[in-house]
């Protein structure tokens, strides 16, 4: 065990925080949010209360703790505080059951799911009568489980009544697990393998509830091994009973301290936005791909400087096939992902550029503003995002030049580096210098204000799809230059000029 200094947020005072030597100050902060206050945090104390709560015997505690241990379970926020207002439940870290060499650890994964759907069906029926956080508040009372001797309660038209949800089980940190058996979060074989994982777990917690509840497994498990323990599952889940367990409902988990307590690199299913820790160490998902292509630090550091693409980053649209594809084999899905509103390949931490490929597509536009010619190139990654700018005045002085093709430069190192490109659109469209004028060559402006207003115009009309309309014209300007005339009108009262003298020839 170790002592760090640790607090909730960067405002809190900080306190000591008491938890395994592995674990990394990440945790520490996780834990302190979880036991809020300026007292110290040990996790062995802290652990313990929500452990007594929840075993029932000195076996399921002691297992409870070690899967916290391993960071492969921990209850959700309220359980740490003992609230049981609402029912219990569990987040399961994904990337916690595979082992290296060996890959996915299905049987292990079963064997928690069931473990930890036994806890939460035993919470439910001792911390039934504290549920005030349900409605309707006469079903407060209601048994959450019948035995197996009692009748099955009823609704007054005479139908069984559904017994009450016992707890939610949440999986998280699932691309990282999928590099750890070496697959893409974005390719066919990750989905697949994603599927059946989820249903995998599915399947588990509904074991006793009827084969009405049971989702249908995916036609693929590409993980080896994993289509066997599939099947047992399934033999064992598809008996009909006259008396269902209480259900236990499967989803995927939303940010939290629980999270950053296991270890977990990006909660749920969305994918791993950053190569890098925050420390600026590599990721374990990279490492992992890294090794699944047979790499080495400093052979992917060789092939990075060479310019080649070591490891692709999941396109915009990745995570919404991956959350299409896990539909129907999850109880709750959460939040349907919007790849506009927040494109994935832009999410890269500081430290991190996206190298263009080798041959890559854009366009070549020559056009003039206000007679002043003007070559605008653009080099695109392959998914059609910007990532490259190169702007060329012909017939300007080398030091205008000059400038217009370090600014492209700088732009393009922005873009590379994760800079979206909405932020250049808002700071350059309709900056007002010279030379400006009237647009020849291109559609896309009838008129521009500068040569940058004419470039961020275009560029957002090819790849934001929005089409800015022209600016105010400044070619009429009446107001005098505030340099010129040289001689100020004279004022009531000055003296009269002094006489310039003259030059005359001497013989």
């Amino acid at each position: 065990m170790s002592t760090l200094q640790a607090a909730a947020d960067p405002d809190a005072p900080l306190c000591s925080v008491t938890l395994p030597a592995e674990w990394d100050a990440e945790a520490a902060s996780a834990l302190a949010q979880l036991v809020p206050g300026a007292q110290a945090v040990d996790l062995a104390a802290t652990a313990s209360r929500w452990v007594d709560a929840l075993a029932q015997d000195d076996a399921t505690a002691r297992s409870l703790v070690w899967l916290l241990l391993l960071r492969q379970a921990a209850p959700t926020e309220p359980v740490w505080s003992c609230a049981f207002d609402r029912p219990p439940g569990f987040i399961v870290n994904l990337a916690a059951f595979v082992s290296p060499g060996e890959g996915f650890a299905a049987e292990t994964f079963v064997a928690a799911i069931r473990l930890l759907s036994s806890v939460l069906r035993n919470a439910a029926r001792t911390t039934a009568d504290q549920r005030n956080g349900e409605l309707p508040l006469p079903d407060l009372l209601t048994p959450i489980t019948q035995t197996p001797a009692g009748p099955a309660p009823r609704t007054e038209s005479g139908q069984p009544q559904p017994p009450m949800v016992a707890g939610d089980i949440l999986l998280t940190n699932l691309d990282a697990c999928l590099a750890g058996v070496g697959l893409d979060y974005d390719s066919e074989d990750g989905r697949a393998a994603a599927c059946a994982i989820a249903t995998l777990a599915t399947l588990t917690a509904h074991s006793g509830t009827g084969p009405e509840s049971l989702p249908l497994p995916p036609v693929r498990t590409v993980l080896p091994g994993l289509s066997e323990t599939l099947r047992a599952v399934w033999r064992d889940a598809a008996v009909a009973t006259d008396t269902p367990l209480a259900p236990v409902e499967t989803g995927f988990s939303t940010p939290g301290p629980v999270d950053a307590l296991l270890g977990v690199e990006a909660c749920g299913l969305a994918p791993v936005f950053s190569l890098l820790k925050p420390d600026g160490r590599l990721a374990a998902s990279t490492l992992d791909r890294l090794a699944a292509r047979d790499f080495t630090t400093e052979t992917a550091l060789a092939a990075a400087l060479a310019g080649e693409t070591v490891l692709p980053l999941p396109g915009p649209n990745a995570h919404m096939a991956m959350y299409r594809a896990l539909t129907g084999f999850i109880d709750r899905m959460p939040a349907r992902p919007d790849p506009a509103a927040q494109p994935l390949v832009r999410k890269l931490e500081r430290g991190m550029r996206r190298a263009l490929p080798q041959r890559q597509g854009g366009f070549t536009q020559k056009t003039s503003i206000g007679g002043h010619r003007l070559f605008l190139r653009t080099g695109e990654y392959e998914d059609g995002t910007l990532g490259e700018l190169a702007l060329t005045p012909t017939r300007e002085s080398s030091m205008v030049k000059g400038l217009m093709e370090s600014f492209g430069e700088a732009v393009s190192i922005g873009l590379q580096y994760g800079a979206p490109l909405d932020a250049y659109v808002s700071s350059f469209a309709y900056s007002c210098f010279g030379p400006s004028g009237t647009v020849e060559g291109d559609s896309v402006a009838t008129y521009a204000t500068s040569m940058l207003d004419y470039t961020f115009r275009a560029l957002s009309e090819a790849y934001l799809g929005k089409k800015l309309p022209d600016g105010p014209h400044q070619d009429n300007q009446t107001d005098p230059d505030p340099l010129l005339p040289l001689d100020f009108p004279a004022q009531e009262g000055d003296p009269a000029p002094r006489k310039r003298g003259s030059l005359r020839l001497v013989s």
